[in-house]
């Protein structure tokens, strides 16, 4: 029997790594290019087959301009505050921290403004809901303190605007109907 020479071993063993990895690499190669088949069972989502919606939403300039109205009228009354605007999810669209607004007026008017669009009714009407539910407090995200105000079309609420840091619930609330009636404008 004759013997094979250790460079012949190592030149064939080279080919055939690099066969075996030019095999992998094209069943690779060929089942990345192929289209992928579409679900038997899909269904349009579409407003033919009414199993979608639409809805009115509050403009970043709109959403701003409400912000920025509530902010002025509560510095025409030498208060410092924080506003906040959320849209019908409560995800927060802007935010104003006034010159000298307390650091906890940032994150109240958030939960205040999330609370309001949230129940579509003004938070100093929801604290007196308390009374009958105090439970409702525990409800993470909310903050059931005046400031907080709706703002609705077609009576559907689709914004929320809260204010914090005045020394009362009342005053936050006029200021965040401040933004609500500048929208009106």
């Amino acid at each position: 029997m004759q013997q094979i020479s250790k460079r012949v071993r190592v030149l064939t063993g080279g080919a055939a790594l690099v066969a075996l990895g030019a095999g992998a690499f094209g069943a690779v190669s060929a089942n990345a290019a192929a289209p992928a088949a579409a679900p038997a069972a899909a269904v349009k989502a579409d407003a033919k087959n009414k199993n979608t919606t639409t809805g009115t939403h509050l403009t970043i300039d709109a959403a701003t301009k409400a912000a920025r109205a509530a902010l002025d009228a509560a510095e025409k009354e030498n208060q410092r505050v924080s506003v906040a605007v959320v849209d019908r999810n409560g995800n927060t669209l802007v935010t104003l921290r006034g010159d000298g607004a307390g650091p906890q007026s940032y994150e109240s008017a958030e939960r205040k403004a999330y609370t309001a669009v949230s129940w579509n009714a003004p938070t100093t009407e929801l604290v007196k809901r308390l009374e009958q539910a105090p439970q409702l407090k525990d409800i993470p995200g909310t903050l059931f303190l005046g400031g907080g105000a709706p703002v609705t079309s077609k009576n559907a609420p689709i914004a929320g605007i809260g204010v914090a840091g005045a020394p009362s619930g009342d005053l936050d609330q006029k200021f965040a109907q401040a933004g609500v009636d500048a929208l009106a404008k």
